[in-house]
């Protein structure tokens, strides 16, 4: 199992959509507060649809808390600012995928903490700024869930 980290996620679809993201693909959602919302937020629900209770969502005070708990094999950060591309690692069950708020990403301090390799970007053309915070995370998760061979999908 992978555990996506939304770092003080400020927009309620986006979350929403992590969320249903998740309870499909038999990740872990992990929130790191402040949040921009409340958990309760109508257009969270909207995004989320009837998937929050079948995702697994925690909510952790500080990012520290959340790591401390969860213990995470390995921590990649997604960040525009990134050095490697997203789909060279080699992932494992346990990693952990971490991702900044929607309207200014990962906080340089955060980044620093991680070797260069566990940064990661996806490309886009250039002059442009960042991809959609659901989109990211869908991204990475499934790159991650095909390497170990979309392990717990129906297989058709």
């Amino acid at each position: 199992m992978f555990d996506v980290i939304l770092y003080e996620p400020e927009i309620p679809p986006n979350t929403g959509n992590a969320m249903r993201l998740c309870a499909n693909g038999g990740l872990r959602l992990n929130l790191i507060e402040p949040l921009g919302f409340a958990l309760e937020d109508r257009l969270l629900r909207r995004a989320g649809l009837d998937y929050r209770e079948w995702a697994e969502v925690e909510v952790y005070p500080t990012l520290e808390t959340c790591l401390g708990m969860r213990l995470p094999q390995r921590l990649f950060a997604l960040t525009t600012r990134g050095s490697t591309l997203y789909t060279t690692p080699h992932y494992q069950a346990g990693d952990a995928f971490l991702f900044g708020p929607e309207t200014r990403g990962l906080p340089q301090a955060v980044l620093d903490t991680l070797p260069h390799e566990q940064r990661l970007y996806i490309p886009m053309r250039p002059g442009n700024r960042s991809l959609n915070l659901s989109n990211a995370v869908a991204v990475v998760a499934f790159e991650a869930w095909r390497q170990t061979g979309f392990e717990g999908a129906v297989q058709r």
